[in-house]
C-alpha cells in the first residue's frame, strides 16, 4: 500500500531531500513515506476548550501558521529527545519523551506550546486572537513561550534584518539556568575542556538546545529566483527543520524539496480535540500524515518565509555556520541572509531573553517595581 501513496512522486533519478536527509525514489520510495510520516503533523481541530474561556473552539481558518509552528518546535523536540532517525510506525508502542513531546502541543491551555497559549501570547504581538499570523511573528511567540519550557530548555534566537549573529547565539546558549540569581548571571563565564561551562558562581550548566529561526523575505511580490539554489540548500543541512510559509493567509510547513519542487505538510484539515489517556499516552494516529505529501513549484513560493534550524550542541552550531559560509555566502550579491561574528555595533545591546518572574498585569508590575526602588533606596540608606 505505501507504494501506491508515492505513485505520484514522478519517476526520476533526482534525490528527494526531507530535513537535512537524502531519499532515492527509485530505490526505496516506502522509505521516504515513513519518514514523512514520522513528522508530527498538527492541523485545525475543533470542539477544544475556548480559548481565553469565551474565544473560539476551533482554529479553523485561522491558526494554520500557528500549526506550521507547532509542527517545526515539535521536530526540534523529536531531534532533541529521539533523535533525527527516529521512525514512527502505527500502533506501535513509543518512547515516553515522545507522548511527552506530543503532551506539550494538545489543545488545552495548560500545555505550553497549544493553541491556546499560542493564540494569546500573540495578543502581546498586536494580533487578536483569531487573527492569521504571519511566519515573523509565530517565530516571536514561540522565542516568548520556550522561556516557560523548563523540560527542554531551549535557546530560541529568532533573527532581526536577514542577520545571524555568532556572538549572540553563543551568548544565549550558554547563559547560565534562568533559577540561578542575578549575580550569577553576571559572573565571569569560562569554558572547560569538556565543553561544559562553569561560572564563579559554582554553578555548572552546559549549551542549550538552539532553535534558530531567520525570518526573510524574498522578493517584492513573488520570490525571486536568485534565492532559489540557496532556499534549497538549507533543506539538505543535518541541522534542517525545514521552513514556514505558504501563500497568502494559507500557511505551509515545508520539508524538503524534489527538483523545483516544494514538500510540505498542510495544516488545512479540521480533526476533533484528541486529549491524553489517563496514562499520559497520546492516541496519535491523527497527528502523523499517512498520505503521500503535497508538492508546489517553488515559483509559487510566497516571499515571506522562516527558515529553521535546531543544533543540540555547539559542534551542530558550529557546524551549520560552516555550511552556511560555504553554501549561503557564496553568493555575492543578493544573499539569503547574512551570519556575522560580531554584534553590529548600532544594534540595541543583545540581552538574552528571560523569564518573567510573575505573571501580572502592566499595572501591577509598574507598582511591583515602584515598590523594588523604593526597598533599594532604603537599602542605600542603610548601608551608607
Amino acid at each position: 500500500m505505501e507504494s501506491d501513496c508515492l505513485e505520484e512522486f514522478p519517476e526520476t533519478d533526482e534525490p528527494v531531500w526531507i530535513l537535512g536527509r537524502q531519499h532515492h525514489l527509485n530505490a526505496d520510495k516506502s522509505k521516504l513515506l515513513l519518514d514523512i510520516s514520522a513528522r508530527l503533523w498538527f492541523t485545525y481541530r475543533r470542539k477544544f476548550s475556548p480559548i481565553g474561556g469565551t474565544g473560539p473552539s476551533s482554529d479553523a481558518g485561522w491558526g494554520c501558521m500557528l500549526r506550521c509552528g507547532q509542527m517545526m518546535l515539535a521536530q526540534a523536540l523529536i531531534c532533541r529527545h529521539l533523535g533525527r532517525d527516529w521512525q514512527w510506525e502505527k500502533h506501535k508502542k513509543q518512547p515516553e519523551e515522545y507522548h511527552r513531546i506530543l503532551r506539550c502541543f494538545l489543545d488545552r491551555k495548560d500545555c505550553c506550546y497549544s493553541i491556546h497559549q499560542m493564540a494569546q501570547m500573540g495578543v502581546g504581538e498586536g494580533k487578536s486572537i483569531g487573527e492569521w499570523f504571519g511566519p515573523n511573528t509565530v517565530a516571536q511567540v514561540l522565542k516568548k513561550l520556550a522561556l516557560f519550557d523548563e523540560w527542554n530548555s531551549l535557546a530560541v534566537y529568532v533573527s532581526m534584518d536577514n542577520t545571524v549573529v555568532i556572538e549572540d547565539i553563543k551568548k544565549m546558549c550558554w547563559s547560565p539556568p534562568q533559577s540561578s540569581s542575578a549575580s550569577h548571571s553576571s559572573a565571569h563565564w569560562h569554558r572547560s575542556a569538556l565543553g561544559r561551562s562553569k561560572n564563579t558562581g559554582g554553578l555548572c550548566t552546559g549549551w542549550k538546545p538552539l532553535l534558530l529561526i531567520i525570518p526573510l523575505r524574498l522578493g517584492i511580490n513573488h520570490i525571486n529566483p536568485v534565492y532559489i539554489d540557496a532556499f534549497k540548500e538549507c533543506f539538505k543541512m543535518p541541522q534542517s527543520l525545514g521552513a514556514l510559509g505558504g501563500k497568502p493567509n494559507n500557511a505551509y510547513y515545508f520539508i524538503g524539496f524534489l527538483g523545483n519542487e516544494l514538500i510540505y505538510l498542510d495544516p488545512h484539515t479540521t480533526q476533533s480535540f484528541v486529549d491524553s489517556e489517563e496514562n499520559g499516552t497520546v492516541d496519535d494516529e491523527s497527528f502523523h500524515c499517512q498520505e503521500a505529501p503535497h508538492r508546489m513549484k517553488i515559483m509559487n513560493l510566497d516571499p515571506s518565509v522562516a527558515l529553521g534550524f535546531f543544533c543540540k550542541e555547539e559542534c551542530d552550531f558550529d557546524n551549520w555556520c560552516s555550511l552556511v559560509q560555504k553554501e549561503i555566502l557564496k553568493q555575492q550579491s543578493l544573499r539569503m541572509f547574512e551570519l556575522v561574528q560580531k554584534h553590529p555595533p548600532h544594534w540595541p545591546p543583545f540581552i538574552p531573553p528571560t523569564k518573567p518572574e510573575v505573571t501580572t498585569t502592566g499595572a501591577e508590575l509598574i507598582e511591583s517595581t515602584d515598590k523594588l526602588f523604593e526597598l533599594e533606596e532604603e537599602f542605600e540608606i542603610l548601608s551608607v
